[in-house]
């Protein structure tokens, strides 16, 4: 066996470098980061082949001197940590490895000036070939500082290959870069590829959630800009802050999430968790939020020395963090009432446009026979509506109940007036300015659920006695399930109990369900059971099980609905948070706007 020994430095600086330069990208967050903590306002960024051949940062921040340069490739070298208090970290670098690795696998050159004129003002070079430092060399540059990084990893060529093809290298670069210019509306940034900009982000005024907004607008797209609620909740010393997208404006997976402590971008399992949980009863299990949140925690209260990467942060008080995210997520999204996402206007719009309507020919259906005179004619009375009377145009929109002593102008209800129903499912009402088509089931749903948490949280769900208890056959597995979380069912005013190893007997269930089918609400609640996270809180459970009763309970499609009935939704919608969105997180309705329709049919 070989005697121990000191490695050699470069070697040392290598192994280093693994943890902090995985991919070009992670090289360029490191780089940007120096550039903020130096007090940069204009942030330019150029990546060649993906950053394999050049990562150039230039920045108007602070700059540094001669003797600066010199310490800023040695390894544990910072101007970040005044105290040496590594409990009160309050710049996104510390650990001063960054400069030092990425010389210790590339070639990197550093040319820096600081502000002012006199001794010192002058600009300064230096070079670090693969662990080899060079000598301070005078150069040209205006204040701030410029850093260029040429072939990458070409000192540890093994970790070449496992770096993808460079337009997958340059987005991941990309998506560092957007990441720390969404907690910095006030530094402008640019990143280009040498040929055209894929960024190009400037800075706006006014207050910090507009400006916010603006960039998170021209970072996330213009549809999270146009359909999202601002958060700002305070809870024992921390404040969240951002902008979370309407149940309705949602993903298949989560790279729309973006998270800040302090305003580092960070990955963390808890307030993902957090997230995910303040919309568990708005959005369906295979779906995901838009969100950008941003927490502001004292510097005590949390540990972002964890890893080299500085992506993962831990927590003095986690429980406190993840009541803060959830309660500020679910109360903001409940004051957006039956608000619903543009997008599924548009596109609904948008499907009609790509489609457009084919109308049959028949032989002898020309404008004489088939389509004019008595053929329309004919055409228009075989059309017998139930709702006729109710749909007649008239200059003011109302409508009358049918005792024929309530008149009601549509103008005065943001969903309008129920004009008809089609298919036996959906609603279509008349506002002033368009029509509101209405999924009457999901929008049941959510009603039901809100009465039902409404009623948990002031006295408890009340109950109905069945006649007749009812006895679901389940399997071994689903019917313990059902048996261990018997108290926690009957918050919610179902009454149920073990009966023989692979059944349970339903005694209560709740008043709000009505006729409602038993059978399959159990066996969905044991499957519910089986999907949930063990570790959520007892509060969270019961939500969920509400959306799954809230669905068994509300009005089937395939329902035929009176008027009064179908405008009794439209104004409990009005009334009901969260209204927009059933609790799987579908939309309930569909709103057109009269400009939108006219242009369909080619009047605008």
């Amino acid at each position: 066996m070989n005697r121990l020994r000191r490695l050699p430095e470069i070697t040392v600086n290598r192994i280093a470098a693994g943890e902090v330069v995985e991919r070009p990208a992670s090289a360029l967050k490191e780089l940007v980061e120096n550039a903020i903590d130096a007090g940069a306002t204009q942030i330019d960024v150029v990546l060649l082949n993906g950053g394999r051949e050049l990562i150039s940062v230039i920045d108007n921040g602070a700059g540094m001197t001669a003797d600066d340069l010199v310490l800023a490739v040695q390894r544990h070298a910072t101007s970040k940590l005044p105290d040496e208090d590594l409990l009160h970290i309050q710049w996104l670098g510390f650990r001063g490895e960054a400069l030092p690795s990425i010389g210790a696998v590339a070639r990197l050159v550093i040319t820096s000036r600081i502000a002012g004129a006199g001794n010192g003002s002058e600009a300064w070079r230096i070079r670090v070939d693969g662990g080899q430092v060079g000598e301070v060399t005078p150069a040209a540059q205006v204040t701030g500082t410029r850093v260029e990084v040429r072939d990458l990893f070409f000192a540890t060529p093994a970790r070449l290959k496992f770096l993808k093809t460079a337009r997958t290298e340059f987005q991941h670069a990309v998506d560092a870069v957007k990441r720390l210019a969404m907690a910095r509306p006030d530094i402008a940034f640019t990143l280009s590829d040498g040929e055209r900009r894929s960024l190009d982000l400037t800075t706006s005024g006014g207050d910090l959630f507009d400006a916010r907004l603006a960039r998170l607008g021209a970072v996330m797209g213009r549809e999270f800009a146009d359909n999202a609620i601002a958060i700002d909740a305070e809870r024992e010393g921390l404040r969240l802050t951002g902008y979370a997208g309407l149940p309705t404006l949602n993903r298949t997976n989560n790279r729309m999430q973006y998270l800040f402590v302090n305003g580092r971008p960070v990955r963390d399992r808890l307030l993902a968790g957090a997230l995910r949980a303040g919309y568990m009863d708005v959005l369906a299990h295979d779906r995901h939020a838009m969100a950008a949140l941003f927490l502001e925690v004292p510097a005590d209260q949390v540990d972002v020395n964890v890893h080299p990467m500085k992506a993962e942060v831990r927590f003095r008080d986690p429980g406190l963090v993840r009541g803060l995210l959830v309660s500020a997520l679910r109360h903001a999204l409940a004051g957006a009432g039956h608000r619903s996402s543009t997008t599924v206007s548009t596109a609904a719009l948008g499907r009609v446009r790509e489609q457009g309507f084919n109308l049959p020919y028949r032989q002898g259906m020309g404008r004489s026979a088939g389509w004019g005179g008595a053929g329309l004619m004919e055409a228009a009375a075989a059309f017998q509506s139930p709702f006729a009377a109710v749909a007649e145009p008239s200059a003011r929109l109302e409508w009358q109940s049918e005792g024929g002593d309530n008149v009601v102008a549509a103008n005065d209800y943001p969903l309008g007036v129920a004009r008809g129903q089609l298919h036996e499912t959906y609603i279509v009402a008349q506002t002033a300015n368009g029509i509101v088509i209405v999924d009457q089931h999901a929008a049941h749903e959510r009603l039901v659920m809100e009465r039902m948490q409404a009623q948990l949280a002031d006295r408890g769900v009340a109950r109905q006695i069945l006649l007749l208890p009812d006895v679901v056959e389940l399997d071994e597995d689903g019917a313990q399930r059902l048996s261990a979380r018997a108290d926690e069912l009957a918050e919610l005013g179902l009454i149920l109990e073990a009966f023989g190893t692979g059944a349970v007997v339903v005694r209560e269930i709740p008043a709000l369900l009505g006729e409602s089918d038993i059978q399959g609400l159990v066996r969905d609640l044991a499957d519910e059971l089986a999907e949930m996270d063990q570790a959520l809180a007892l509060r969270e459970r019961l939500d969920s099980v509400c959306a799954s009763m809230a669905c068994h309970g509300s009005v089937r499609a395939g329902r035929r609905l009176s008027v009064e009935e179908m405008n009794a939704l439209l104004r409990e919608m009005e009334r009901t948070p969260r209204s927009g969105q059933c609790s799987h997180g579908r939309p309930t309705y569909v709103e057109l706007q009269l400009s939108d329709i006219e242009s369909l049919f080619g009047r605008r």
